[in-house]
């Protein structure tokens, strides 16, 4: 049995727990070479066992701080030295950092928010490009909060997940002589992640759960199955858009 990504190498960033593993496994179940970054999360033996490997046979999973850019180049050059191409990015690394209102957010967290969010995401795009196979695809992980907001103490994620949106699509367009597609995903309440485990309390999921049209929250695989869409020749003629993955939570 053949997979839709047969062939091709994947990077997930992120990818050690959470909506990128689920994204890794998922890529790896249709045939794809899949390598992740991690830093605070190790990726477990499952993953470590179902991704790519190097020719010495270690798993192709890179422990590095996302926000380094001599990191993320050496890492992205190590994945093409040890598979020979690449022709999918993924990038998953984000995070809240923590609540807080506007009036009293300090500007060093706010700083640290759009350095996780958003420069994780431009410094990978920055020096994946130049490598990446003609023809390939580009997929960055937003949030629904950057379409509505978010609730209460997330105002600098939410801008930070808006601005990936024109990034991806800015990125589109740069990328479309050679081929390569850019387009995001919006999750919204994505359970089985440290985000909502962390940061969402069991009675505010509830009350979410309750406004969702499909009556159930989103898991890794939810947004895995998008991603891998975007990732599949399936959708080779769409790109700069954001697919929203969230019961229906939210409208474009």
């Amino acid at each position: 049995m053949t997979g839709r990504l047969d062939g091709r190498v994947a990077l997930v960033t992120g990818g050690g727990v959470g909506i990128g593993r689920g994204i890794a496994l998922a890529l790896a179940d249709e045939g794809a070479t899949v390598a992740v970054t991690h830093r605070t999360h190790t990726p477990d033996e499952e993953l470590l066992e179902r991704i790519g490997h190097a020719p010495d046979g270690s798993p192709l999973a890179f422990s590095l701080e996302a926000t380094n850019e001599d990191e993320v180049a050496r890492t992205i050059q190590a994945v093409v030295d040890a598979t020979g191409s690449l022709e999918v990015l993924v990038n998953n690394v984000g995070g809240l950092i923590g609540r807080c209102d506007i009036g009293e957010f300090d500007l060093a967290m706010w700083r640290e928010v759009f350095a996780v969010n958003v420069e994780t995401t431009f410094l990978f795009t920055k020096h994946a490009l130049p490598l990446l196979s003609d023809g390939g695809h580009i997929v960055n992980v937003s949030s629904v909060a950057g379409r509505n907001g978010g609730s209460r103490g997330v105002g600098a994620y939410a801008a930070a997940k808006a601005a990936l949106f024109a990034f991806t699509r800015a990125t589109a367009k740069e990328a479309a002589p050679r081929s390569i597609t850019a387009n995001a995903v919006a999750p919204g309440l994505i359970l089985d992640t440290p985000f909502h485990e962390t940061f969402t309390p069991e009675a505010d999921q509830r009350a979410i759960i309750a406004g969702i049209p499909l009556g159930r929250p989103g898991y890794p695989a939810d947004v895995a199955g998008a991603v891998t869409w975007l990732v599949s020749q399936e959708s080779s003629y769409v790109t700069g858009t954001i697919i929203d993955v969230n019961g229906g939570q939210y409208f474009a």
